[in-house]
């Protein structure tokens, strides 16, 4: 792969096409079943799925709601009358021969999002436009034979097709996963990443630094995670300029994403618009959209994550921790309410909580109906715990992952584990006095009397152990000091 200093010679242009499932009961055209996870293969199928003779497409309006709500999270406005055409290719995978997709009016027009990067910067990605498709069905390939799953076919998608405004893989990654959150808190898809409900293809090219002519691109195809969004980029990026150094010429092609080998693969050489034999679809007629229709449909659009990155900008938390709270809506709204309800104090304390109790790897797929029962006002009283030091931060931890396991009241689950700390100057001034008469404290005494300051943690241990893990260590601390 090319050294540093040649790859900081060149600069890598990215567009991403987003694949969105969106979160229907039946299909795009049919009553089949949307929801074809871990089902048996060719089970949500119907005839007009299987492409029949005589069999004719209905539009399923759940899905233009949700499509007009997606244009919204993506600042697009919202075409007044769009309209579907025919996709003409080789899918073995749809039955009649072509995908129906909106080639010439899509749904949704240009629009544009902040994607907040992690060193605190951000970098704005234009929307060109996002159409509404269905999906193809699923081939598992064999030695000498394939095997077709048609339960996908039929699934109705918006294809988010972004301007070439991302320079980074770290970029592509940020805006890859701004993007997915703003889908699900949308509520326009589940958002299920295993299960395919978002599929990014990323189109890369490399040109020299200070070029305006953009170079050959080639489409990385189907990724659906973040990580293989980032190391795809980055190993396309060192392909092609591996064969520009070495005097070759990129080929504009479709190419795969090796997750096990992490490098890419070619797979076919990449068509053009007229390949595909465009067509209006004579069977479906025009959606016919009215403003009041629209603005109906935006008017109870949820909080998005950039509402929420402002409302936290006062409570002075880590990116981190601020990306562990969106991953998941629920906690982001919780945490919010506490805000609202309790101030800046208590809900700092709580988002830590999030981020250190909980993890990073939760998702909204994840919320069970436990954590729906965690309620903002029990998270208040954690907090005014903590602040009032009658619970230490790692006990905290164990509450907070108690309310998560579902138990319910803080205090309670305190009580019955014996976990409140004690504050009473007086009992804590007796076990210090215990402590420091101790024989066994002289060596440690000398050692702080010599300048080791750090010894005195020792001491600090010794009057929670005494204290049966009940004594406030920062009131202990400071009482042995005083005595000191």
């Amino acid at each position: 792969m090319a050294q540093k200093e040649v790859l900081d010679t060149y600069e890598m242009t990215i567009g991403i096409e987003c694949h969105v499932q969106l979160a229907t009961k039946t299909k795009l055209f049919s009553a089949a079943d949307n929801d074809a996870r871990d089902s048996e293969p060719n089970s949500k199928v119907v005839p007009v799925d299987y492409g029949l003779p005589g069999m004719l497409p209905v539009l399923n309006w759940e899905a233009v709601r949700l499509s007009v709500r997606a244009g919204k999270a993506l600042n697009s406005e919202i075409a007044l009358r769009s309209h579907f055409d025919r996709k003409h290719y080789f899918y073995p995978d749809l039955p009649k021969g072509y995908q129906t997709t909106q080639m010439y009016e899509p749904i949704i027009g240009p629009g544009s999002i902040a994607v907040p990067l992690e060193d605190g910067s951000a970098v704005d990605v234009r929307i060109h436009h996002a159409h509404m498709e269905e999906d193809a069905g699923k081939l598992t390939h064999f030695d000498g034979y394939s095997l077709v799953d048609l339960n996908r076919a039929g699934t109705p998608l918006i294809e988010i097709v972004s301007e070439p405004d991302i320079h980074s893989a770290a970029a592509a990654r940020a805006y890859a996963t701004e993007l997915h959150r703003l889908m699900t808190y949308s509520g326009v898809t589940h958002g299920d990443l295993y299960h395919g409900n978002m599929r990014f293809d990323v189109n890369i090219s490399v040109a020299k630094k200070g070029v305006t002519e953009l170079g050959t691109r080639a489409e990385i195809k189907n990724l659906n995670s973040f990580r293989s969004v980032e190391r795809a980029a980055e190993y396309e990026f060192n392909r092609q300029i591996d064969i520009l150094e070495s005097g070759g010429k990129v080929v504009q092609e479709t190419r795969g994403w090796d997750d096990d080998r992490q490098l890419t693969v070619s797979q076919r050489s990449k068509e053009d618009a007229q390949d595909y034999r465009y067509m209006p679809d004579p069977d479906i007629p025009p959606i016919v959209l009215t403003p009041e229709e629209v603005a109906e449909i935006q008017s109870d659009m949820p909080v998005l994550p950039q509402i929420y990155r402002d409302a936290w900008s006062s409570l002075g938390l880590d990116t981190s921790v601020v990306n562990t709270l969106l991953g998941t809506r629920r906690h982001a709204e919780l945490v919010r309410k506490v805000q609202l309800d309790a101030g800046d104090g208590a809900a700092t304390r709580i988002a830590n909580l999030f981020a250190s109790g909980l993890g990073s790897n939760s998702s909204d797929e994840q919320v069970s109906a436990i954590d729906e029962g965690v309620s903002a006002d029990e998270l208040i009283e954690l907090a005014g715990m903590i602040e009032k030091s009658e619970i230490s931060s790692n006990t905290a931890k164990d509450i907070f992952k108690a309310l998560y396991a579902g138990e319910h009241n803080p205090r309670a689950i305190a009580e019955a584990n014996n976990l409140l700390q004690n504050s009473d100057t007086d009992a804590i001034a007796v076990v210090v006095d215990e402590i420091l008469a101790d024989p066994a404290s002289a060596k440690v005494l000398e050692d702080i009397r010599s300048g080791n300051d750090k010894a005195i943690g020792y001491l600090v241990g010794q009057v929670m152990k005494k204290s049966r893990g009940q004594a406030n260590p920062a009131l202990a601390q400071e009482l042995l000091r005083k005595k000191l």
